[in-house]
């Protein structure tokens, strides 16, 4: 298992990306800093939130295996517009997108529970209030 951190200013904050490769899977991880962090920030950071780090689903790993082979040049031209029409960015990129865009469908699934069960309790409230109404009391 290799682990590589990337520290870099993205708008407005400063942010480290983990990457991690075991076997032929790669894994994304992300971390926010505030200001510009310092060696030992960022090595506290390491220390105190590496465990609570959540990595996105993995990925196979086929970079490895074209780097290992020479390629044929044309071959090669093809690889590279396919990737190209994929989408621009970095592996690392498009894994951070995938895993917020995860994120944000399971916050919008639990929040939308929340509100349905707000409802069911404010509905509930007004029947026991027409029901006590009704008593005279």
């Amino acid at each position: 298992m290799n682990i590589k951190l990337t520290v870099f200013f993205e708008n407005p904050f400063w942010v480290g990306v983990f990457e991690r490769y075991d076997d032929d899977f790669y894994y994304v991880g992300k971390i926010t800093f505030g200001s510009e962090p310092k060696d030992y920030e960022v090595y506290e950071k390491i220390k105190k939130y590496f465990f609570d780090l959540r990595f996105s689903a993995g990925v196979q790993d086929t970079l490895k295996k074209h780097d290992e082979i020479t390629v044929n040049p044309k071959r090669l031209q093809r690889l590279i517009s396919k990737e190209i029409k994929k989408g621009i960015g970095t592996k690392s990129q498009n894994l951070l997108k995938e895993q917020y865009k995860e994120n944000k469908k399971i916050n919008k699934k639990e929040s939308r529970l929340k509100h349905e069960e707000n409802e069911r309790e404010k509905y509930l409230l007004k029947q026991l209030k027409k029901k006590s109404r009704k008593k005279g009391h």
